[in-house]
């Protein structure tokens, strides 16, 4: 059974014969929509090849956390979409017979070796852009199931649950036995990664979005580029569309709504509006149109409205008109969970649980988009500071610190906050340690900015620590060393985009 990618299949084989080969797996993951996807991917591989197995999430993998997992009982470590940037931590206790890391990750690399670390920037993939988390995962899944196929049979009814246990699959099918139909698990963690440059996915993760439509678990379309298709009345859609602003129509609800009105259709039913997923083809194509001609008028430049469309990744399996089909709006809806210390319910609904999870995911999501809003607000109206080469804002606790890098890219754009320039979010994490997010667009990265640069050498610097990518990065930092941290990290910026 030939691996998704080619480049990763040996590495790949290795990890999961290890695994195949161990009594019992302890996995720990990362909480965001990638972290939640590359768990479940993972948990369920593992329920598969019928290895007993724990899963524990971390918001942030610190020598805590990781001395933490030492004291367990478990011999093997499954890390997913975190560990490599921790991997000269890890290396210690391996060092010490703690126990034997086996590592499916896309961060950079700490300087330190072990046996079973499955990343793609050791193979020359770009992690930032051509595979998440959960598609690190998705490969060792594959190379799970040719291992376990080799060997005993693969479970062909459960997946796994959040506590190791068995649930029904998504589709209340029977899982495939070579685990293609996790697919569409590793295009949500990959979306949800902001890896979806220029409107689609790119290299591997074009691979394994592939196999997603050859097991029947994925569609993708060329679709408008807005998000909430599947859930958010039409006036709604157009008005909070941020990533190509029309003026006279985003972030404006009347002008929304005029824009809807003079067309020459019946948008709304019985009283309500449709969204665009109730539309027909012919409907979309006169509102895209439309909206195109709108942006044109309004002066939008031409590689701004190129944007406007892009490819649409939906998972087959989920109904309709819900959160679940769309990549985008299901990687949102988990963001949600963990970030609210929930990560058990986003696990949950990536596995399948359509019952208690998914209605508590939902109630976070509310609770999630209220903060977002208030939190947008509140940047907007009281601006940033620009520095020579970034821009930056402290939110002391008024924001909560998993989702400031969040608020921080959404912001951008917005009056006085440019998106020519990284912006750095600052918001407290305890007494005494302050969270860094920072946010650049794909554009800066094209020019040489390396946001995971940034932040791991500014906070070291400053008796801190902190890594990501090159369009997202975060770190953690000693209260009070905030201006010295800008200092250095301006001083960075302003070096690689020279």
């Amino acid at each position: 059974m030939a691996g998704p990618i080619p480049a990763l299949e040996e590495c790949a084989t290795a990890c999961a014969e290890y695994l195949y080969d161990s009594e019992r797996v302890l996995l720990a993951s990362h909480i965001d929509a990638d972290g939640l996807t590359s768990a479940a991917i993972a948990a369920s591989a593992l329920e598969r090849a019928g290895l007993p197995f724990e899963t524990v999430f971390e918001k942030q993998l610190d020598a805590d956390a990781i001395a933490a997992i030492a004291d367990t009982d478990y011999d093997t470590v499954l890390f997913t979409d975190f560990g490599s940037g921790q991997l000269d931590v890890i290396a210690e206790h391996e060092a010490a017979e703690a126990f034997t890391p086996v590592i499916a990750d896309h961060h950079q690399p700490a300087e330190a070796e072990t046996t079973y670390h499955l990343n793609p920037l050791l193979f020359g993939i770009n992690g930032a852009s051509e595979l998440s988390g959960a598609g690190a995962s998705y490969v060792l899944a594959r190379a799970l199931a040719a291992v376990a196929t080799d060997g005993d049979p693969v479970s062909e009814s459960p997946a796994a649950t959040t506590d190791g246990g068995t649930t029904l699959t998504p589709t209340g099918e029977p899982p495939r036995a070579d685990n293609r139909d996790l697919a569409g698990l590793a295009v949500v963690g990959a979306v949800g990664d902001m890896q979806a440059s220029g409107g689609e996915l790119h290299g591997a993760n074009a691979t394994i979005v592939e196999e997603g439509l050859e097991a029947g678990v994925l569609e993708t379309a060329t679709d408008l580029a807005l998000y909430g298709k599947q859930t958010r009345p039409l006036p709604k859609l157009l008005e909070y569309a941020s990533d190509v602003r029309i003026p006279g129509v985003s972030n404006d609800q009347n002008g929304a709504l005029r824009f809807l009105d003079g067309l020459d259709l019946e948008l709304r039913e019985d009283g309500e509006w449709r969204c665009w997923v109730d539309l027909t083809s012919e409907e979309k194509q006169t509102v895209a149109s439309a909206l195109v001609q709108k942006a044109v008028t309004s002066g939008v430049p031409a590689h701004k409205i190129d944007d406007l469309v892009a490819t649409s990744y939906a998972l087959a399996t989920e109904p309709l008109g819900t959160e679940l089909r769309d990549a985008s709006e299901f990687s949102t809806l988990l963001n949600a969970t963990a970030r609210y210390e929930r990560a058990d319910v986003g696990l949950g609904v990536c596995l399948g649980d359509r019952d208690g999870a998914l209605e508590r995911a939902r109630q976070l999501l509310r609770e999630h988009r209220r903060n977002l809003s208030n939190g947008i607000d509140l940047v907007t109206e009281e601006g940033v500071t620009k520095e020579d080469h970034l821009q930056w804002f402290h939110a002391d606790d008024r924001i909560r610190e998993t989702i400031v890098g969040i608020v921080a890219g959404m912001a951008v754009g917005n009056a006085g906050i440019s998106p020519r320039l990284p912006i750095l979010a600052f918001a407290n994490k305890n007494k005494d340690e302050v969270k860094v997010s920072a946010r650049g667009t794909h554009s800066l990265v094209r020019q040489g900015l390396d946001l995971s640069v940034v932040v791991g050498e500014a906070s070291r610097a400053v008796g801190g620590d902190g890594g990501g990518h090159d369009v997202a990065a975060g770190a953690t930092v000693p209260r009070g060393k905030e201006e010295a941290f800008l200092e250095r990290a301006d001083e960075i910026v302003g070096e690689q985009l020279s």
